[in-house]
């Protein structure tokens, strides 16, 4: 950004930061331990450090040679896959979160790691005889499968957290106990033996398409992402962000918007999300006047859209690929652009509004960036754009993944600053497959899931129920279909939270909006891919909606505000998130399918026009502060607005005229004033 020293700089000058709420890497560390399961890690060392650390590598040129060459069949990659991640687990994350354990693997997660290794192995070794008798299941058999299921619950409970493992749980005891359940939940159970084939030694469990998506797009995808950090461009995100925003009215909360967008395209944590650039704009934000909830609202809202930002959209959009079936990742990217634009320009307005309401200005001149020093590395996006082209001119997802990592490694080459030593290479294969655990472990569990759900038929009948439950009301539906996406996304990673909700939340969709089609006939994918995005977004959503919101949490923490009520605010500036999913299943012109462009751009315009309403409202100032009335009458014209039919359009835009117009006559002329640091 300029020629200060950098806080690490001082660091290794053991020099203080020149600015007291910084917040160091220690404290980073800590946060995310706290509220990200995934980074709860041992610091190893001595041998078995250097054990893990080859094992990392292992499994990174594993999945490079399997992308490579070709993959093994689908039973040996999908089981090796498991076998790194399970016993890499074991040996990294403690079974409980006391200090003591951080330093030293304990005597029992050796046998876990070791039985992984066992379980992992049995396929590989017994191939032949397993798909010659595939059906019958020997005693041996019963014992790995089982196996395998406690190991994968263990280890996903470590690695991921506990709602989705006592989820998954809760799905296996209802495969026994099915007979029990009332109504629509009643199904006929299933024995032991029968539990365990599906799990173990079918493509419909544990081995299923989750853990397949995990072992193939989703891990290269990560490589590159490691691969990109590596360059520097986290921070570049950051100098890019507040040399094209930082001096605008709030510029740092506006920097937090741009930069978690830009985070989100190589992040797959919402927490993570925060913690990396929270660190950086949340004391921006306190300097420059923002209270502590909100300036934490404002990050942990942001850095949670990064996951709805295109192209990688937290590695969930490779599961929706397999999950839908017939579409392409690239239709998947095009349709969740527009949402996600959306998204951003929401919270972005009622950031604006705040700022003028509470009377703050941007960064000073001095605090600025040398725009055109940054500009010189604007080099370091060419990946990100590449990987987009790369998905629109039809390169297999896989291979536009391998030629990103081929091409990040070429530009950093450029400046001497961001190229990547045969060091940082092999550092970048071994953070991106630790990255990697926790979503194959995630993944594992969730195709527990996704097994009962396809040999019980829950999917269908939660689908009836639901939509019985509703009278068959389109809005009754998706609202009831929000709140199960919200609290089955609660505390779970992006992959995990997906798998859950398109397999028990969207069908239910997908049924009301195919009730006047034949039966059977084939689902167009207009009406899938706004189901499967519908709950996506709301699953999401989850990390910013209390009581348990983990985003938000995270940023309280890097604030000092207090955690329930930033996440209040991070939902109220995440609005747009409750009501742009409402919007492209009205209205799929949202999603780019099937749409002309006049319909594409006046649906735009008349959305914008809402956000900026409801944002109006919500914070209750436009170009003036704006009394209860005006705060109702404002955020329902924002309604009419956003709900996508010709009356309620026509009418939102009559009132939003008349209410710009009195909000441009009775504007204060007076200038913001500048809040003291």
């Amino acid at each position: 950004m300029s020629d200060k020293l950098s806080p690490e700089e001082l660091q290794q000058k053991k020099l203080p930061p020149e600015d007291e709420s910084y917040v160091s890497e220690e404290k980073q560390k800590e946060i995310l331990q706290k509220y990200d399961p995934e980074s709860n890690t041992r610091d190893l060392s001595g041998i078995i450090k250097h054990v893990v650390f080859f094992g990392l590598l292992a499994f990174s040129l594993f999945q490079l040679y399997t992308a490579i060459f070709g993959q093994y069949t689908a039973y040996i990659q999908r089981s090796v896959h498991l076998g790194f991640a399970l016993s890499l687990i074991f040996l990294l994350f403690p079974a409980r979160k006391r200090k003591g354990a951080r330093h030293k693997v304990a005597w029992y997660d050796y046998i876990l790691a070791l039985l992984s290794v066992g379980v992992a192995a049995y396929w590989p070794i017994m191939y032949d005889d397993l798909v010659f008798r595939l059906g019958r299941v020997t005693e041996l058999d019963l014992i790995v499968g089982i196996l395998a299921i406690l190991l994968t619950l263990e280890a996903t409970r470590r690695a991921v957290g506990m709602p989705i493992t006592v989820i998954a749980s809760l799905f296996l005891a209802y495969s026994f106990f099915g007979p029990y359940f009332p109504g629509f939940l009643r199904h006929r159970g299933q024995d032991l033996d029968s539990v365990i084939q599906l799990m173990f030694y079918t493509t419909d469990g544990i081995l299923g398409t989750p853990i397949s998506v995990s072992a193939t797009f989703i891990f290269t995808f990560l490589l590159f992402g490691s691969f990109l950090v590596k360059t520097g461009v986290g921070q570049y995100f950051n100098d890019l962000a507040v040399s094209l925003a930082g001096n605008l009215v709030g510029g740092p909360a506006k920097v937090a918007i741009f930069s978690s967008a830009l985070q989100g395209t190589i992040s797959g944590s919402s927490v993570a999300n925060v913690v990396t650039s929270g660190s950086y704009t949340i004391p921006m934000m306190k300097k420059l006047g923002y209270k502590k909830e909100f300036a934490g609202g404002v990050e942990a809202a942001a850095s949670t859209g990064g996951q709805l930002m295109p192209p990688i959209m937290g590695a969930a959009a490779f599961l929706m690929v397999e999950f839908i079936g017939g579409v392409t990742y690239w239709e998947i990217a095009k349709a969740a652009a527009i949402p996600a634009l959306l998204y951003f320009t929401g919270v972005w307005i009622m950031t604006h509004f705040e700022a003028k309401r509470i009377g703050l200005k941007g960064l000073s001149p001095e605090e600025m960036p040398n725009r055109k020093e940054v500009l010189k590395k604007i080099y370091l996006l060419t990946p990100i754009v590449a990987i987009i082209v790369f998905l629109l001119i039809g390169v297999p997802t896989m291979q536009a993944a391998l030629y990103g990592i081929l091409l990040t490694i070429f530009v950093s080459a450029f400046n001497k600053e961001t190229r990547l030593s045969f060091k940082d290479m092999i550092l970048a294969l071994v953070d991106g497959a630790r990255t990697a655990l926790a979503v194959a472990a995630a993944t594992a569990a969730a195709g527990i899931i996704v097994g009962v759900v396809v040999k019980t038929g829950l999917g269908l009948s939660l689908a009836n129920g639901l939509v019985s439950a509703s009278g068959g009301n389109i809005l009754l539906t998706l609202f009831f279909t929000m709140l199960a996406a919200i609290v089955l996304g609660m505390g779970s990673p992006t992959t995990a939270n997906y798998v859950i909700t398109s397999t028990i939340a969207a069908p239910a969709i997908i049924t009301l909006l195919m009730l006047d089609e034949p039966v059977g006939a084939a689902v167009p994918l207009v009406v899938a891919l706004s189901a499967h995005l519908f709950v996506f977004y709301f699953g999401i959503i989850a990390d910013i909606t209390p009581p348990v919101a983990l985003a938000a949490f995270a940023a309280s923490g890097i604030s000092g505000g207090e955690p329930i009520k930033t996440g209040f605010i991070a939902a109220k500036l995440a609005a747009a998130a409750f009501i742009i999913p409402y919007m492209f299943v009205l209205s799929p012109a949202l999603l780019m399918i099937d749409t002309s462009w006049p319909e594409l751009i006046w649906v735009l315009i008349t959305a914008l026009s809402g956000m900026v309403a409801i944002g109006a409202g919500l914070i209750g100032f436009w170009y003036r502060k704006l009394n209860w009335f005006e705060r109702i009458i404002t955020f329902a014209t924002g309604l009419a607005l956003i709900y996508p039919e010709g009356l309620s359009d026509t009418i939102g835009a009559i009132l939003f005229v008349i209410l710009f117009g009195i909000q441009w006559m009775a504007r204060e002329k007076k200038p913001a004033k500048t809040v003291a640091a």
